[in-house]
């Protein structure tokens, strides 16, 4: 009788233990903060279907430029305390020098071996999203053939001086990184040739939308996911071209901030949230604001685009060690030829 009444006690104290972690529909909660360099539009789209996913967590997205969200962290560093859980940005390399000072968590997420693109062994980053540096032109005031289709002929073709534009990739950190990409390919005599070629510097996408639209750019670098959206849209007649040395692909990573120095110190939320943006829904959303998916044969791409696979057998290589370790030397040498 004793062992029986023994027995009923242990069932009893454990059934909380037993819903609390055999659940498996369970829900973060609580909240999350999320520093991304998503564009505003985009954001809008991923946040509707994430909170839809958890809807007990409060999730809250703060946009900027990569370059600025890093000038951001590294003023809140000095409190001991970033202001978000999770970071969005536009390349690996940053995830690098976060990892190196002891700020991520690791987390091996069950979507990884879905993924199609590297990542880091030790769950430290993962690509969340492709986006493309490709080159745009206006059929309307000029003919293609008239006009730079490689990356190359951007730089050095003196037809087009002072009418090409790129991001600053001060701030930009899908500018920098095609710079770096460049640089490899090319040399510094490429960041040279940009610079003789008074290329155009804009601090966003709309303004080099909109004066290639006028015909005061005739070509102008940047992101895939930029004119797609415009010719979905806005049924705009400005066209990509894929150059004929190779689009940039950059994936975008995203990383886990460690308990030590998140906001919110809501692992369990944040780990849930990286493998949403993982998944096949996560994905689908991803697709659905012009940008490509990360998985392994993912079926969709976005509006109006070339295969994932086709773009990136003809890409241009990152190398993210160089671009994080010599982003100064590159960006110095990038503005004193300008």
């Amino acid at each position: 009788m004793k062992k029986i009444i023994c027995f009923v006690i242990i069932f009893a104290l454990a059934i909380p233990f037993i819903f609390a972690f055999g659940d498996k529909e369970q829900k973060p909660s609580d909240k999350i903060t999320i520093y991304t360099s998503m564009y505003q539009d985009v954001i809008e789209v991923v946040k509707k279907d994430l909170q839809n996913q958890f809807p007990k967590c409060t999730i809250e997205f703060v946009y900027g430029g990569t370059g600025r969200l890093q000038h951001r962290i590294a003023a809140e560093q000095a409190s001991g305390k970033l202001g978000c859980d999770i970071l969005m940005v536009a390349e690996p390399a940053y995830s690098l020098e976060l990892k190196e000072k002891g700020m991520l968590h690791n987390y091996i997420s069950k979507e990884a071996a879905n993924l199609a693109f590297d990542y880091d062994p030790q769950g430290y980053w993962y690509p969340v999203r492709i986006n493309n540096m490709v080159l745009a032109y206006n059929p309307a005031k000029n003919s293609k053939n008239t006009i730079p289709n490689s990356f190359f002929d951007f730089a050095f073709d003196p037809k087009v001086k002072g009418t090409i534009s790129m991001r600053n990739p001060n701030i930009s950190g899908t500018s920098l990184a095609t710079l770096s990409a460049l640089r490899d390919k090319y040399g510094y005599e490429y960041l040279d040739a940009l610079g003789k070629q008074s290329i155009q510097i804009e601090y966003g996408t709309a303004g080099s939308l909109k004066k290639l639209e006028t015909g005061e750019y005739k070509v102008i670098m940047i992101l895939e996911e930029s004119i797609l959206q415009k010719r979905e849209e806005e049924k705009s007649n400005l066209e990509v071209i894929y150059p004929t040395d190779g689009a940039v692909m950059i994936p975008s990573a995203i990383m886990i901030v460690n308990n030590q120095w998140s906001a919110n110190k809501n692992l369990a939320a944040a780990e849930a949230i990286t493998d949403w943006f993982l998944s096949e829904a996560g994905q689908s959303a991803i697709v659905a604001g012009w940008m490509h998916s990360v998985r392994i044969d993912f079926p969709k791409t976005p509006y109006d685009s070339k295969p994932t696979g086709e773009i990136r057998a003809k890409s241009i290589p990152v190398n993210w060690e160089n671009n994080y370790r010599q982003r100064e030397q590159i960006l110095n040498r990038f503005e004193e030829r300008r």
